[in-house]
Formats: structure tokens, sequence, C-alpha cells
């Protein structure tokens, strides 16, 4: 709380003498941001703790709208920015001939579309990631993300699983390292919006894998029932079936149910 009022104290007396032309320098043993007069004290906290920090409607909407309709152009192939790599929506490959944003999942390496790029350059962004970075600023990575409805089938090509970022960069110090990261539309947790574990950003480098996916998020999938309420139910089951096809069938309550079960409608995923 101290730190707090001193620092609060020195942000007035550099005001008083300087204005906004003084930069308040206010140490309390930061490693992730640089001294700056665009984030306040509890900001860059929250960031040294978290590793993360939103800044709300700071790109406005006549600029992502801009950036919508250069998008756009690149899914209808109207625009063809050199060394672009575009990724399709697997699940959509077959069913959509014509190209759209509705077969495109992702696009990277867009620093040679002007419009695009712009984001790089908005001087609100910048002000923002100087903080971080010092004023030499260099775009390492570009992404645009169109994320696909949860169709149930195919995506798990386009999952993206928990990860760290500094696991794919050949280039160090970490902590000169910042992702500026804008929601192109409203975004919640029903959307399956970006995900952050916080604080993760101060452990070492984990092995990275991907996960084995279960195709379809939203599909149902079997489940263990050894050493629950249903393990009984099951051993009955088994039994009945033993009686059918003999003694010792080696079958499980899953293998019962996958016997049983029958399409009426759509696809067979899981069960």
């Amino acid at each position: 709380i101290e730190q707090t009022r001193a620092a609060a104290r020195l942000r007035r007396i550099l005001g008083h003498l300087g204005g906004s032309s003084v930069r308040a320098v206010v140490s309390f043993g930061v490693r992730y941001s640089l001294d700056n007069n665009v984030l306040s004290l509890e900001q860059r906290k929250f960031y040294e703790e978290n590793g993360f920090l939103v800044i709300k409607n700071l790109v406005s909407d006549a600029d992502i709208q801009r950036f919508r309709v250069a998008f756009e152009k690149i899914c209808s192939e109207e625009s063809k920015p050199a060394g672009l790599i575009i990724i399709r929506d697997v699940s959509s490959v077959e069913s959509e001939d014509i190209p759209s944003e509705k077969t495109i999942a992702r696009i990277q390496d867009y620093q040679e579309d002007k419009e695009l790029f712009r984001y790089c350059t908005l001087p609100e962004v910048l002000k923002c990631v100087e903080c971080f970075t010092g004023p030499n600023i260099m775009a390492m990575h570009t992404m645009l993300i169109n994320k696909p409805p949860d169709t149930g089938k195919g995506q798990e090509d386009f999952l993206a699983p928990l990860h760290q970022d500094l696991h794919f960069f050949p280039f160090r110090p970490s902590n000169c390292i910042v992702c500026a990261w804008t929601a192109m539309e409203h975004i919640d947790r029903n959307s399956g919006c970006l995900a952050v574990l916080p604080g993760t950003h101060k452990l070492p480098l984990k092995p990275h894998e991907y996960p084995q996916w279960e195709v379809g998020l939203a599909d149902c999938h079997y489940i263990d029932v050894k050493d629950t309420s249903q393990e009984q139910g099951e051993k009955k089951a088994v039994g009945i079936e033993d009686k059918l096809y003999g003694s010792d069938s080696g079958l499980d309550l899953k293998d019962i149910w996958m016997f049983r079960a029958r399409l009426v409608k759509g696809e067979r995923i899981t069960l």
C-alpha cells in the first residue's frame, strides 16, 4: 500500500514538473513490462502476475470492418498477397466448392497484405506494445483466425490445445516478446474464445504434443464404468451376452452398446 501511495505521489510531482511529457518511472521489481506513461501501475502489476492484459475497445469498429473486408477479399481470391499461408476449414472442403470465408479457417503471414498489416502499425496498438518491447518493434508472426462453428466432424485438425507460444519461437528474451490479439466480433466463453492460464508465462517450457482429439466436441462418447455404481450392471449385461454367444465372450458394456446402436440420421461419429 505504501509503495502504491509513493508511486502516486511521484506521478503528481512529475506531472507538476513536466506534464504528460515526463515519463513516470516506477520500479516495483517488474520483469515483463517497461516504465511508461500508458499503462497504470495496477495494469503493470496485473500483467506481471498473470501474463496478459485486456484493454477493451482499443481498435475501432471502422478499422475492424476494414480488416474484415480485406480478409473476405483473400477468401474469395480477389486478393492474393505474396507469401500468405491459407488454411482451409477441413469440415467444409467437400461441401463448399466456391472459395469463401466459410471455407477458410485461418491465414498466416499476412505481412505482405498492406491492409491487414496496417493492424500491426496502428498507433493505439503500438503504444501498448511498446510498453513491453521498447521502441524497436518487429512483427514476427501474423495471423487471422476465422474460427468455424462446431459442425461435429472433421475439425480435430483445427482445434488448438493449450500451448506456450515460445515453444515455436527461436528467438529470445521471452520478456521482450508480446502478442497483440484483437477480437473481430463479440466473444465470450460460449463462442470458444481465446483462453489463458494465468501465471504460466513464468514457467519453463513444457513438452508439447497434440492430444488424441475425439472428433466433434459435442458428440457423445463411452465411459469406463469400472469402480462406479454402473459396474454391477455391466457384469449382468456381460453375463447375458456370455449365455447367448458362449462363455467368456470378452465383451464389455461398451462393446454391447456399440453392437446395439444403429444410425438413423446423419453420420456415425463416436458411438
